[in-house]
C-alpha cells in the first residue's frame, strides 16, 4: 500500500485522475483510465478502472477495483452511521497486511473526518463469484474453511485487538428491529417458508437479545457475512485459490459464527447433514495447525450448533431491509430453508437462551451530548433542538424548534402557539441566521431566540421575542396561506421529570420534563405549567424521504411514553419508544403501530397509538395543531401537523402530550 493519510479521499469515481492513481499505485506514466460500474450494492459502489500506460512495458495492474461511499445520502449515512465503512478501511489499513492470506491486494484505504472513504484493491480479474443459490461443492467448503482459519488464526487470541472499539459497535439487527419486520416478512413470504421453519423463527425472535448477549468462546475475528457472494474463486493452480471480500461486517465475536453461516447457506440441505461435522473438523485442524493449539473441539462444535441461529437473522432482516428483486427473494428463501432446517437438525433451540432474557439496559445520554456536534459533509447534516409543552389544563400548548444546517449555512427556527379556542400563532423563518460556535441564539429583524442548557440533562431555558402570524383556522399553514400579524414571546423552561432515553439507531435522544414559565401573545400573558418532552438529534435528515409519527405524553397516573414508527418507502415499519410507569424503570419498547384518519384539510382526526409493552393502545385526540409545510429545493412538499392532544386508555387512564406526523404529498 503506497497511499498515506496526505493522500486525498475520493467522493464520486470522476474525481479519479491518472496522476491521484499513478500515485497510489507507485508508478509512472498512466496514460488513461476508464471505469465502470460493478454489481448495485446498497451502501457502497464499486467501479473497475482498466489502465492504460503510457510505456506498454511499464510495471502496473492493467486494471484495480475502486470502492466509495455511496452517492446516495441515506445509504451514506448508514454506512457511516454504522460503522461499516470504518470498519472495511480499518480491515485494509490494519490487519490485512498482517493476516495476507484469502485477501485481495489493496492499494489504498482512505477515510476522512466526514466518514467518506476510498479503497483501490487488486483486481481479480480470474476470480469467480460464488453463487449463494446454486451452492458449492463439498472440495470448495473445504476450502472455505481453511482460508476461514487463514483469516482467523494470526489474530487469535489478541486481547489488545479484540478490545478495539472500532471492532466491537454493537449490532442494529437486535431483537426490537426482528420483532419490527418479522410481521411483515411473513405477510411477504409465508407460502414459501415450511410451516416448521416459521415455528423454529418465532421461538428465535423472543430470544435474540439473550441469544446476542451470549457470546461463548471461542471468540475472535469475525467477518459476520461469510458467505458464496462474497468470494472470489480463482483458477486451478492459482497461488491464491480464493479471495473474501466485503469486509464491512467486521467484529469481534464468537468465531464459529462465521463456519455455521457459511455452510447452511453454500451446501443443500443433505449435502450439509453428511458432510458437516467433517467440514467444522477440517476448520478446527485448520485453526490448532495454525497456531490455535488451545481451540477445544467440544466448545468449537457447541460454538457452531449456537450460532446456526445468525443466517436466520440475516435473512430475515435483509430481506425487509435491502432493495427487493427477484433474486434477492429466490436466495433469502433458499438460504432461510437452509439456515432453518439447520437450526433444527443440530438441536440448537435447546441453546437458546428464555424468552425475554438478556435484554440490554436502555441507552442514556452523556451530559456532553448536549452541546453542539461537528457537522458530517451532507447537505441535509443538521443538529436539531425540539422543546414542547402543554398546559395541565390542555387549554394551551407551545414548541420551539430550532435545527442547525451549518452546510447550508442557515438554521431553520420554528415556535408555535396553539389551543383549543384560540389562534394558532407561528414564528417560522427557514433562513435564520446560523448560531455561532457554542451557542444556540439566533436574532434578526423580527427574531430573538436563545435556547440555554443550564445543567446538562437538567434544565433548558428557551426564550423568543418574534413577529409571528395567526391563523384561526391552522390548516391555512399546510396551504402557505400568509396569516395575521402576531407579537409573540416565551420564557419556559424544560426541567427533567423522568429518564432520559438514548436512541441505539441514531444520534438521538428524548427526555420528558415538567415545563413551566410564561408566554406572550399580542401584549397578553399567559402561564404555561405542564408536562412537556424535549429531543436532541444530529445527522442527516432528509424529510422528503420518508414518513413518520412521533409522540411523547404524560398519563395522569405518572406514566410518561414516547413512541416512533417510521415510514419509508418500500419498507416495513420501523419504530422506536419507551414506557416509563410511575415511579419505575424505563422499559424500551420493542413495537410501536399508529394509525391516523387525516381530513380533507390535512390535519388528523384522530389517532390511534400502540406500544407492545405495558400500556393499552391510547386513542389520540388532536386538540390544536401547529402545522408546518416545507418544500424541498426539487419542488417536494412534506405536510407537518404537529398537534397538541390528549390520549385515553381503555382502562380509564388519560393525558396530555404532542404528536407529529411528517406526510409527504407524493403524486
Amino acid at each position: 500500500m503506497t497511499a498515506n493519510d496526505t493522500t486525498a479521499v475520493l467522493r464520486t469515481p470522476e474525481d479519479l485522475t491518472t496522476e491521484w492513481l499513478a500515485d497510489v499505485l507507485g508508478t509512472d506514466g498512466i496514460a488513461e483510465i476508464s471505469s465502470a460500474p460493478i454489481g448495485t450494492g446498497q451502501m457502497s459502489q464499486n467501479h473497475r478502472v482498466a489502465i492504460t500506460y503510457a510505456d506498454a512495458r511499464a510495471a502496473g495492474p492493467a486494471s484495480v477495483v475502486l470502492k466509495l461511499a455511496s452517492e446516495d445520502p441515506s445509504s451514506r449515512a448508514t454506512g457511516q452511521g454504522l460503522g461499516a465503512y470504518l470498519r472495511e478501511v480499518q480491515f485494509y489499513k490494519q490487519l490485512a497486511p498482517r493476516i495476507g492470506g484469502p485477501t485481495a491486494t489493496c492499494f489504498a484505504s482512505l477515510i476522512d473526518e466526514e466518514g467518506w472513504f476510498t479503497i483501490v484493491l487488486e483486481d481479480v480479474v480470474d476470480g469467480v463469484q460464488g453463487d449463494q443459490i446454486a451452492g458449492c461443492s463439498a472440495e470448495d467448503a473445504r476450502l472455505a474453511m481453511v482460508a476461514l482459519a487463514d483469516l482467523q488464526a494470526p489474530v487469535y487470541g489478541d486481547a489488545v485487538l479484540g478490545g478495539a472499539e472500532w471492532l466491537n459497535v454493537p449490532s442494529p439487527l437486535n431483537q426490537a428491529l426482528l420483532t419490527q419486520v418479522f410481521p411483515a416478512f411473513l405477510e411477504r413470504y409465508r407460502e414459501r417458508i415450511a410451516s416448521e421453519h416459521v415455528a423454529l423463527c418465532e421461538r428465535f425472535l423472543p430470544s435474540i437479545d439473550g441469544w446476542i448477549a451470549d457470546a461463548r468462546p471461542p471468540l475472535g475475528l469475525v467477518h459476520g457475512d461469510y458467505r458464496l457472494d462474497n468470494m472470489l474463486f480463482a483458477a486451478s493452480g492459482r497461488p491464491r485459490p480464493l479471495t473474501i471480500v466485503d469486509w464491512q461486517t467486521l467484529s469481534w465475536g464468537p468465531m464459529m459464527l462465521d463456519v455455521a453461516y457459511f455452510l447452511a447457506s453454500s451446501l443443500t440441505v443433505e449435502d450439509r447433514r453428511a458432510q458437516e461435522r467433517e467440514l467444522v473438523r477440517t476448520y478446527h485442524a485448520a485453526m490448532v495447525e495454525r497456531g490455535a493449539r488451545d481451540l477445544d473441539w467440544e466448545a468449537c462444535w457447541e460454538g457452531y450448533r449456537h450460532q446456526s441461529f445468525h443466517g436466520v437473522l440475516m435473512a430475515i432482516a435483509a430481506s425487509m431491509l435491502v432493495v427487493r428483486t427477484e433474486r434477492g427473494d429466490d436466495m433469502f428463501m433458499t438460504t432461510l430453508g437452509r439456515y432453518a432446517q439447520q437450526a433444527i437438525d443440530l438441536d440448537a433451540v435447546e441453546l437458546l437462551p428464555a424468552p425475554g432474557a438478556g435484554r440490554p439496559a436502555p441507552l442514556a445520554p452523556a451530559a456532553g451530548d448536549e452541546e453542539r456536534h461537528e457537522p458530517a459533509g451532507e447537505q441535509l447534516w443538521n443538529e436539531s433542538y425540539y422543546f414542547d409543552a402543554v398546559s395541565a389544563d390542555g387549554t394551551i400548548g407551545a414548541y420551539v424548534r430550532i435545527g442547525l444546517y451549518p452546510n447550508l449555512g442557515v438554521a431553520w427556527y420554528t415556535a408555535f402557539v396553539c389551543g383549543p379556542d384560540r389562534a394558532t400563532v407561528a414564528v417560522v423563518d427557514l433562513e435564520a441566521p446560523l448560531p455561532v460556535a457554542g451557542s444556540l441564539a439566533t436574532a434578526r429583524e423580527g427574531l430573538r431566540a436563545d435556547h440555554v442548557c443550564e445543567q446538562p440533562l437538567q434544565r433548558f431555558r428557551v426564550t423568543l421575542e418574534a413577529r409571528g402570524e395567526a391563523h384561526e383556522d391552522a390548516s391555512a399553514f399546510l396551504r402557505g396561506e400568509p396569516g395575521e400579524p402576531s407579537d409573540v414571546s416565551l420564557d419556559l423552561v424544560w426541567e427533567t421529570d423522568g429518564i432520559p432515553y438514548a436512541y441505539r439507531l441514531t444520534t438521538r435522544y428524548e427526555i420528558p420534563c415538567a415545563v413551566s414559565g410564561t408566554i406572550r401573545i399580542d401584549g397578553a400573558e399567559l402561564e404555561l405549567s405542564g408536562p412537556g418532552q424535549r429531543d436532541h438529534s444530529w445527522g442527516t435528515r432528509d424529510w422528503w424521504s420518508m414518513d413518520w409519527m412521533w409522540s411523547a405524553g404524560a398519563l395522569d397516573d405518572g406514566s410518561r411514553f414516547h413512541g416512533v414508527a417510521v415510514r419509508i418507502p418500500a419498507a416495513p415499519v420501523l419504530s422506536v419508544g419507551y414506557l416509563q410507569p410511575p415511579g419505575g424503570e424505563l422499559i424500551e419498547l420493542d413495537a410501536v403501530e399508529a394509525t391516523e384518519e387525516v381530513a380533507a384539510n390535512g390535519l388528523i382526526e384522530r389517532a390511534r397509538i400502540a406500544l407492545d409493552r405495558g400500556l393499552p393502545p391510547l386513542d389520540v385526540e388532536p386538540l390544536a395543531f401547529g402545522p408546518l409545510r416545507l418544500v424541498a429545493s426539487d419542488g417536494r412538499v412534506t405536510h407537518f401537523p404537529r398537534a397538541m392532544c390528549r390520549f385515553a386508555t381503555e382502562d380509564g387512564r388519560s393525558g396530555l402530550g404532542w404528536v407529529e406526523w411528517n406526510r409527504n404529498q407524493r403524486g
